[in-house]
């Protein structure tokens, strides 16, 4: 019988994936960048492959990576879905809301607001569940989904609460030498992030729709998800598609620039999906409410 890996050597594994990078992981995890880099070589040692394509900068992943990856994130999936379940049958008056969302959508929309609802709600606790799905689904432990969409869901109460735009954006350095060069892209890497979802614009998209070209610089750099993309276009590796739900606090702080291209605005939108079956709908209705006020634009 194949003997699993330690399961801290596939956190390491997971965390580095989604955080970016080695630098980002050890902090989250609280170690050296030695340590994270020496639990990657531990488990590429335990399976016999290599799961980091060292060759490239940022590094990425090779097949075997992408396979472990895709299936650490399933089980991960599964396990918080069922401790979700666990946790509302043990405390199903409990004033607790469990929120499915993207990883995307909570390392950048989310997790930077529930700072201010806990002000305003001490008495909320919110727990985070994040997925790969674009669609989250409703288990019997969610009490919210936070979906990108056209609203036609039939599982739960469903509250607009913002609609999408994409915009090229990239490190304030790198939009300056586009500039420069008259708003050519075809000296920019293009940030590419590979999903199976075709509602999710891509750049052969974006530049169809556009009318723009990108000459040499179209194959650019290839991520599984947009945290990394996000950390490679705020490090000035190239030119992301940004969307305000995860580029979006970003450029508000300087970190991102506009690119200077045309900015579009997709059929879809977010939404925030309060489920039928929720044990807990009055409370959940006070965090759907106050997330909804929280994504109307400031003035």
């Amino acid at each position: 019988m194949l003997r699993l890996p330690p399961l801290r050597l596939l956190t390491v594994f997971e965390t580095v994936q989604r955080a970016g990078g080695t630098k980002a992981a050890a902090a989250e995890l609280n170690v050296s960048m030695s340590a994270v880099s020496q639990a990657l070589r531990q488990l590429e040692e335990h399976i016999g492959a290599a799961l980091i394509d060292r060759s490239t900068r940022p590094s990425g992943l090779t097949e075997a990576g992408e396979i472990l990856l895709k299936a650490v994130i399933e089980n991960t999936e599964r396990l918080s879905e069922a401790l979700n379940d666990i946790r509302a049958l043990t405390d199903p008056a409990g004033a607790s809301v469990t929120v499915a969302c993207t990883i995307g959508f909570a390392t950048y929309w989310l997790m930077p607001r529930l700072e201010a609802f806990y002000i305003d709600h001490p008495d909320i606790a919110v727990n985070v569940h994040t997925t790969q799905q674009e669609v989250p689904r409703l288990g019997q432990g969610t009490d919210i989904a936070m979906r990108y969409g056209d609203g036609r869901w039939d599982d739960g109460t469903v509250d607009l609460l913002f609609r999408e735009t994409v915009e090229p954006v990239c490190s304030p350095s790198l939009a300056e030498r586009i500039r420069s060069d008259d708003g050519n892209l075809g000296t920019a890497f293009l940030i590419h992030v590979d999903t199976s979802d075709r509602r999710w614009l891509s750049w052969p998209d974006y530049l169809a729709r556009t009318h723009q070209k990108a000459a040499g610089s179209a194959k650019g750099l290839r991520f599984s998800n947009y945290v990394q993309a996000t950390q490679a276009a705020i490090s000035g590796h190239g030119v992301m598609l940004g969307w305000r739900s995860i580029t979006g606090d970003q450029v508000e702080k300087g970190l991102l620039v506009s690119a200077g291209l045309p900015r579009l605005q997709p059929d879809n939108a977010y939404h925030a999906v309060l489920s039928h079956q929720s044990r807990n709908r009055e409370t959940a209705a006070v965090v759907v409410d106050w997330l909804r006020a929280a994504a109307q634009p400031q003035v």
